[in-house]
């Protein structure tokens, strides 16, 4: 509602009061600017009623809930509170007493698992007992819908708080990989409920003037394909790529340790099969949210995820169909039946078990979200590669259930790219994945296959600044005539001294399978040294094997090394993580 002193008359604020309200923030942008442009006075808004105190407390994995956490802060300012942002790296649960405001954004990776910087303050939260009587809270908590345990860490500190004692304000949002919408309404209905008369006094201001276009995630960048080189040698079995794309004109720029999010498009004999499932021709026209109407076709190339599934997908598979039998396959009691369906399987796997007539062209896309952007971390420096962005891709191709199956953007970007083609990006800034500031700190990377792209990227940024610490690259894939990775350029760098050191592991060269965690355990007193001379120690690749590999090994070496306990080493490993000398990119 206008406030009453708004220069209106009673026509003008009532059609006012009907059409704010139901814009979302991009709209009110777009409507200030046109207003600013057009030489209408601003809107002044008045000062803000005092709110209290807000904590936002984030837990990131790829840099989303901070980006979200400072957005938060940011708008709650503007309702009057002293809010400040809170990385769970940096808090004890019990500091959560001293917040009488507590919004908290964190989100779930892998099986249900916490991000990386949240692990010891989640285990820490899971495992207190505290008494938070005096505090009100929300949760939003971000996910993805083709993982079992959807949001699950969300839901754990969520339950967690209110057995705290804690009051809850307003329903945990739980949210999808397409974020935004349910990200604005749990914001805008949080503050209001924390803060209702500082929410209602505050008019949104007009800015000075029309923002120039921006690239970004809600605009993502036209890239032009430059060039792509297969990495792997004649008789290998892995297919990857090295990509890079220009970003010149984009106004884009990045870090060492970022990553490039690359929105796919389906592939064309995907479209078809789901099409020749669900009995459709692809010629039937429907409307895609915030789009328009499209072709079926257009809008399944372009708009929809149409393979990963999940419990989500299979429930609204399930309404659509008004299925009793897959129905009783989403029942609580058939957990283990649902994983081992699900396992393998895709969307296309489940409309043709569970719809052998068809389905309409808007049930089809009525159980399809949003086709995700992809994530690739970068592998390049922008300041050995001006206006570039280089990226190292393995295609995944493979075969279950008697059907072969692809990755989605892996395989877009390696067989409908060519050179030339835009392709639309934004960079994912990733705070938690940095070279050390002081140029003279010793670098230790463990990068096995595509996991040695950020590394390339930070040998090359050390390599352009002159600094003068020492780096030292474990590496590792199956074959070393076929499979070492940007090899020539590893040579190239330990013969200009911008590689100290090069440990690499082929694991199928020998008859005993040998891994980067064996080359680590076999130097182990000099990479122990280089920890005890203030080593950064960063990790990047496969989470379920190798990152966990990796890290207990690091654990051994440093028990046996120092001769201390177990428990010891441990805390060692642990302080590293907290000081940011134990950094992981791991997927």
């Amino acid at each position: 509602m206008l406030p009453e002193h708004a220069p209106f008359n009673s026509d003008q604020r009532k059609t006012l009061d009907s059409l704010i309200p139901g814009l979302d923030p991009v709209q009110r942008g777009w409507l200030s600017g046109f207003l600013a442009a057009s030489g209408a006075s601003p809107v002044v808004a008045p000062a803000p009623v005092a709110a209290g105190k807000l904590t936002v407390l984030y837990g990131t994995e790829s840099g989303n809930c901070e980006v979200l956490a400072d957005r938060t802060v940011k708008a709650a300012k503007k309702r009057g509170f002293q809010a400040v942002m809170k990385n769970m790296s940096e808090i004890s649960p019990a500091d959560l007493a001293k917040s009488p405001n507590l919004l908290v954004i964190v989100s779930t990776w892998g099986d249900g698992e916490p991000p990386e910087t949240a692990v010891a303050f989640y285990k820490q939260f899971m495992a207190a007992g505290l008494s938070l009587g005096g505090v009100k809270f929300s949760v939003c908590a971000l996910g993805d819908t083709s993982y079992e345990k959807f949001c699950q860490i969300g839901k754990d500190i969520d339950a967690r708080l209110e057995a705290f004692g804690a009051s809850r304000i307003t329903a945990r949002q739980d949210c999808d990989v397409d974020y935004e919408e349910s990200y604005a309404s749990w914001l805008e209905g949080s503050l209001s409920a924390l803060a209702p008369q500082a929410a209602s006094a505050v008019a949104f201001v007009t800015p000075t003037a029309v923002p120039a276009v921006e690239y970004g995630k809600k605009k993502p960048f036209p890239a032009e394909t430059v060039d792509t080189v297969l990495l792997n040698g004649e008789g290998s079995a892995k297919e990857t790529l090295h990509l890079e794309f220009s970003l010149a004109g984009s106004g884009l720029s990045y870090e060492p340790g970022d990553a490039l999010a690359v929105l796919p498009v389906n592939a064309p004999d995907v479209v078809k099969a789901i099409l020749q499932a669900a009995k459709l021709t692809g010629n039937e026209e429907v409307e895609v949210k915030n789009v328009g109407r499209k072709l079926l076709a257009d809008a399944l190339r372009e708009d929809y995820d149409i393979t990963a599934i999940s419990r989500a997908v299979l429930t609204k598979l399930a309404d659509a169909l008004n299925s009793a039998v897959l129905r009783g396959l989403l029942a609580e009691d058939a957990k283990e039946q649902l994983k081992e369906y699900t396992t393998g399987r895709e969307i296309i796997d489940a409309i043709i078990d569970f719809a052998p007539n068809g389905l309409s062209a808007e049930a089809l896309t009525g159980i399809f979200r949003k086709l995700p952007p992809r994530l690739y971390s970068i592998a390049s420096s922008p300041l050995a590669h001006t206006d570039e962005v280089h990226l190292t891709v393995a295609a995944v191709r493979y075969e279950t259930h008697g059907r072969s199956r692809k990755g989605v953007c892996s395989t877009y970007l390696a067989d409908l790219v060519k050179s030339g083609d835009p392709v639309q990006v934004f960079v994912q800034p990733n705070k938690n994945f940095r070279l050390p500031a002081d140029g003279s700190t010793p670098v230790i990377m463990v990068g096995p296959g595509t996991g040695v792209a950020p590394f390339r990227a930070f040998v090359e940024h050390r390599a352009a600044v002159g600094a003068s610490g020492k780096n030292w690259l474990f590496f590792g894939d199956q074959h070393y005539t076929y499979d070492f990775l940007y090899q020539l350029e590893w040579q190239d760098f330990l013969k200009d001294g911008a590689l100290t050191r090069l440990d690499v592991a082929f694991s199928r060269d020998q008859p005993e399978k040998v891994y980067v965690q064996d080359r680590m355990i076999a130097q182990a007193r000099e990479l122990y040294q280089w920890l005890e001379e203030g080593a950064h120690f960063y990790v990047c690749g496969d989470a379920n094997r190798m990152a966990h590999d990796v890290h207990e090994a690091l654990i051994s070496i440093v028990e046996n090394q120092a001769a201390i306990s177990r428990e010891a080493a441990e805390a060692y490993v642990e302080d590293l993580k907290k000081t940011k000398r134990y950094q992981r990119d791991v997927y």
